[in-house]
């Protein structure tokens, strides 16, 4: 069987998930030259959902891979789903567009198939992926996710996303996201272990 858009689900927004992906997250001690590699192999062999994510530091080397695969015949643009994640620097609504684009950036893709917030927990705005302050501690964000959900649907409206979705919610907190009044796109996927009905 061929791994293809053609073997997937149908998500609550009448989009298409390949059943199976590629994730890319990998230890830092991995060369990022490995991460290229082996997005260009996955591809080869018939992966055509790649997840990847702000946080994983590797979206420059995928879209690589994926533009090489598509110079030399293998795939279409339209063949790959992309799954990329909202990190939780990121989780101001007025920083929402921001992440995305800086992704679009990387990738040299005009959108992403899916994009999803990453996790729930919200961190300090700025460069580092993990602010911690003098005692090593992490520094939290307080956001409203309502407000975070309502830039993501902005974007979807823009066409940066097709999809969009959230990543490690409980169940409470998903649906504090689809009790939200003047909700406009409900989330596709909680992509957890422990996943809750959309």
């Amino acid at each position: 069987m061929a791994l293809s858009k053609d073997h997937g689900i149908t998500m609550n927004d009448g989009n298409k998930i390949p059943i199976l992906g590629f994730g890319t997250a990998s230890p830092g001690t991995v060369p990022k030259s490995k991460c290229e590699e082996a997005t260009k192999i996955a591809i080869e062999v018939g992966f055509r959902h790649i997840d990847s994510a702000y946080a994983y530091q590797n979206e420059e080397d995928i879209g690589r891979a994926v533009r090489a695969k598509i110079s030399d015949g293998t795939v279409k643009r339209k063949d790959i789903f992309y799954t990329g994640k909202l990190w939780s620097t990121f989780h101001r609504p007025e920083l929402v567009r921001k992440c995305i684009e800086e992704s679009l950036k990387k990738l040299q893709f005009d959108y992403m198939d899916l994009f999803i917030i990453h996790n729930p927990y919200s961190m300090k705005p700025g460069p580092d992926l993990l602010p911690t302050g003098e005692d090593k501690k992490t520094i939290f964000d307080n956001v409203d996710l309502r407000q975070t959900w309502e830039a993501m649907e902005a974007c979807k409206d823009a066409g940066l996303v097709r999809s969009i979705g959230v990543s490690n919610f409980t169940c409470k907190q998903l649906e504090m996201i689809l009790n939200k009044p003047g909700l406009k796109y409900k989330p596709v996927i909680n992509q957890v272990k422990h996943v809750c009905p959309l």
